[in-house]
């Protein structure tokens, strides 16, 4: 609601512009004014306010100085016509939902992109990020795995690829996009020492790798 309203005013203020102008020939101004008045009315309505009648040209009608008979036939006119732009929008917006499923069924593999901005996790040693899809109903994953080795100065092990971190999850078709609910799941795996507090040289362990921690975001 409030975008479609944000949008109406956007082009109230943009007709209000050219109208003030004065550029505009009698005729093109005339049909502009109807514009703005049944955008307004149409505002009106959606936002459950009171139906301004109006003349041929626009203006509103006077009650003091207009006869009952035809402010109900005013009346009846704009909201006629307002119901009429309404059902219009709904049988587009249907369409566009029908035409969206169509290129859906039609098409046969989907794609999800990741762009890896930065890991913020206090870890202490190496570490290595899994990235994954998830199917929390089915509790399996339905991707493979995209890898990113971290190093312990919280930056990526291959300083080459900083900014550049990105990946393309393919070939999700059409049984994917059905699923009630998928997840996206990064976790993160130690590489190092068996304990970070192991201080002595005679047990110290090396490119072990121990689960640090996980996350997970719903993408649908």
């Amino acid at each position: 609601m409030f975008r479609n309203v944000r949008h109406m005013i956007y082009d109230l203020i943009e007709w209000r512009s050219q109208i003030l102008s004065g550029t505009l020939p009698q005729d093109e101004l005339k049909e502009l004014k109807k514009k703005v008045t049944a955008k307004i009315d149409y505002g009106n309505r959606i936002l459950d306010l009171d139906l301004v009648v109006r003349d041929e040209d626009g203006n509103i009608l006077d009650p003091e100085q207009t006869s009952t008979i035809s402010l109900f036939r005013a009346h009846e006119i704009a909201s006629k016509q307002v119901e009429e732009r309404l059902q219009e929008e709904k049988s587009q917006k249907q369409n566009i939902d029908i035409n969206r499923q169509a290129k859906f069924a039609a098409t046969p593999s989907f794609a999800l992109f990741v762009n890896l901005k930065n890991v913020v996790c206090k870890i202490g040693e190496d570490a290595e990020v899994l990235m994954s899809l998830y199917d929390p109903l089915e509790s399996k994953f339905i991707s493979e795995n995209y890898l990113v080795r971290w190093s312990s100065c919280g930056l990526p092990k291959d300083i080459d690829r900083l900014h550049n971190l990105r990946a393309v999850f393919t070939d999700l078709g059409s049984k994917d996009l059905k699923r009630e609910k998928i997840s996206f799941v990064c976790q993160i795996v130690r590489v190092g020492r068996m304990e970070l507090r192991d201080n002595n040289t005679r047990k110290l362990t090396s490119g072990l790798r121990r689960p640090f921690g996980v996350a997970g975001n719903s993408v649908c």
